[in-house]
């Protein structure tokens, strides 16, 4: 995994500012800390900062090849994991490659294919091509969004990067937020709508984009769209063919030149992914390495509720020992997940998941001391039918997201003339409503179906799309890679069309998922009830948050100038609700708070009406 910057230009050579870009590029080092790259034309300027993965040696960035007598240059972030057989195929082409690395592939894949090129990948990635022949640059977006690409449009220049802060280093973009963006930011936060940077004039490539920058101007377009289809399949015909494409995906994300493991819950998910990891590593004679998560004043502290009814360490200890792999525990401080809230601000480029990114920061910073890339359970839920909206009729009958269970609790905690919460509430009920008739479907689906379609579309735009921003920002704060094998996208092709009752067989989550994987695993891990990534149940860390909420309104800044005093006093009082997901309550909410403060301060963020 690496950073991608550029600025382009084709009326202004003047505005290709290598010094402007070159600080652009140091704001991400931390996703590339392994080596840095820069390359100019006429009218584009390029940087990469690289974390090797791939081919250690030959791998670096920007890479320009010349084919036909013209130069081609790309800057790629991201992982191909059918690199090989494309690779043979352009070999048979005539294709003669100088690396064993995968961005040559997608280089080569470009000029080959043109803009049909990401239709041909199978991974996550985020790149532009300088194509030289054609005077344009051609970028793409994997088709989940894994891999970030937002761009920015100043003059006759486009800007683009991997992270909203490099676009923000250049001097002529301002951190300006309007209502839109503070309505996504108080009404569906973590989850923001696709295309949107949540800056005024700061917008993303939506995930299966690609498309071309030229005299012409942006032109962008879909190249991947998820399709409803009636199937007649049976049971068994269904978990057989998704165990196919389940241990082909993680046995293409086990390639790596670098140290390799899993993250390992103990849940159904991860332990899916370690023993079939397991088996492959036992093949080749190597012991998987796997990590579990845990808080510190767990044990003594922890509460058993409807979404989390079981602690993870006891599981993902026992089925570590059962798969023999080399199993970590990490310990997240209590001090820690409360005072890293400020880099996970810094990482995510706006306020985002609280503690839940904190702990991931931390997390993953002590992963890196050993490993390079790992890979995770993500997605697993959204694609399979494992939250109550999938097979709940009226939790999609409602005007509003499922998953957001109070909508208004952030918002009412400001001042109405900052909020304008009707006007707010109605805008992000807007985007549900449009969302959900967007969904792809036959029209001859059964009702229990249509609801699973719709949950299914819904939880993989919005509440995975959420989760794959976070996953991405926190771990390569600290250069460490993801991969998240179950948003392959054949997948999701496959079970989106899977009927309900197969998916939801003897009224049990994941039905399909379990009957997929049942030869990998016992009884006890296989029929666990889900539980979601942990968090820490320790008092102390609400009373550490809370402390620092109302130093910082004491001393005065724009929350305390936006927040309504009452409300927040009341909020503080009462009782600790989930509002967002599974794991977002009362502490949660007073930690947000605290990063919306800390994105005003550091990032100086300026809101306009």
């Amino acid at each position: 995994m690496c950073s991608i910057c550029g600025i382009i230009d084709f009326e202004n050579g003047g505005n290709l500012n290598l010094k402007t870009l070159e600080n652009m590029n140091k704001t991400m080092k931390s996703r590339g800390p392994d080596d840095d790259g820069f390359l100019s034309c006429s009218f584009a300027a390029f940087a990469h900062n690289r974390l090797a993965v791939m081919d250690v040696e030959n791998g670096k960035q920007p890479m320009s090849r010349t084919y036909g007598g013209y130069r081609y240059t790309i800057i790629y972030n991201g992982e191909i994991y059918n690199f090989k057989e494309i690779r043979t195929t352009l070999e048979k082409d005539g294709i003669k490659f100088s690396t064993d690395c995968d961005t040559e592939v997608v280089l080569y894949s470009y000029i080959v294919y043109g803009e049909d090129c990401p239709k041909h990948l199978n991974g996550i990635f985020a790149f532009a091509i300088i194509d030289e022949k054609e005077n344009k640059v051609f970028m793409a977006r994997d088709r989940f969004g894994v891999k970030p690409f937002f761009y920015s449009k100043t003059g006759t220049s486009l800007l683009i990067a991997s992270e909203i802060k490099a676009l923000l280093k250049h001097p002529d973009i301002e951190p300006i937020i309007d209502a839109k963006g503070l309505w996504q930011l108080l009404f569906l936060s973590p989850a923001s709508v696709s295309g949107s940077g949540i800056f005024k004039d700061i917008m993303e490539i939506k995930p299966a984009f690609c498309g071309s920058f030229s005299k012409d101007g942006l032109k962008l377009h879909s190249y991947w769209s998820l399709k409803a289809q009636d199937i007649s399949i049976s049971s068994y015909e269904a978990a057989t063919h998704t165990k196919e494409l389940l241990i082909d995906a993680v046995h293409r994300q086990l390639v790596s030149d670098v140290p390799l493991a899993v993250l390992l819950s103990g849940g159904l998910d991860s332990s899916a992914l370690s023993s079939i990891a397991a088996e492959k590593y036992k093949s080749m004679g190597q012991i998987l390495s796997t990590y579990s998560f845990e808080y510190q004043g767990n044990k003594k502290n922890f509460k058993s509720s409807l979404f989390q009814p079981q602690g993870d360490d006891d599981f993902a200890i026992w089925i570590a020992q059962k798969l023999g792999t080399n199993h970590t525990i990490l310990t997240a401080p209590t001090k820690s997940v409360s005072e890293s809230l400020v880099d996970a601000v810094m990482a995510r480029d706006i306020p985002g998941q609280a503690d839940i990114d904190s702990s991931l920061l931390y997390f993953c910073s002590k992963i890196k001391e050993n490993h390079t890339v790992v890979l995770s359970g993500e997605c697993a839920d959204e694609i399979f039918g494992g939250y109550p909206w999938f097979y709940r009729e009226e939790m999609l009958s409602g005007d509003f997201f499922p998953w957001i269970h109070q909508p208004l609790s952030r918002a009412r905690l400001f001042r109405d003339e900052v909020a304008n919460i009707n006007e707010g509430y109605n805008y992000a009920a807007s985007l549900y409503k449009n969302s959900l008739a967007d969904c792809p479907l036959t029209g001859n689906e059964t009702a229990d179906m249509k609801t699973a379609r719709q949950a299914t579309w819904l939880s993989v735009n919005w509440f995975m799309a959420s989760l794959l921003e976070r996953k991405d920002r926190m771990s390569m704060y600290s250069g460490l890679e993801v991969r998240v094998p179950f948003s392959d996208h054949r997948i999701l092709e496959f079970v989106y069309n899977v009927p309900w009752s197969i998916k939801f067989e003897n009224q049990t989550e994941k039905a399909l998922l379990r009957n997929a994987v049942r030869d990998y695993l016992p009884n006890k891990i296989l029929y666990r009830k889900k539980s979601p990534y942990p968090k820490t149940h320790n008092p102390a860390y609400e009373k550490a948050v809370k402390k620092e909420l109302l130093r910082r309104i004491k001393r005065g800044g724009a929350l305390a100038e936006m927040l309504d005093k009452k409300s927040l006093e009341e909020y503080l009082l009462g009782e600790s609700k989930t509002w967002f997901g599974q794991l977002m309550s009362k502490p949660q909410l007073i930690a947000w708070l605290i990063q919306f403060d800390v994105w005003f301060e550091i990032y100086g963020v300026k809101l306009i009406n």
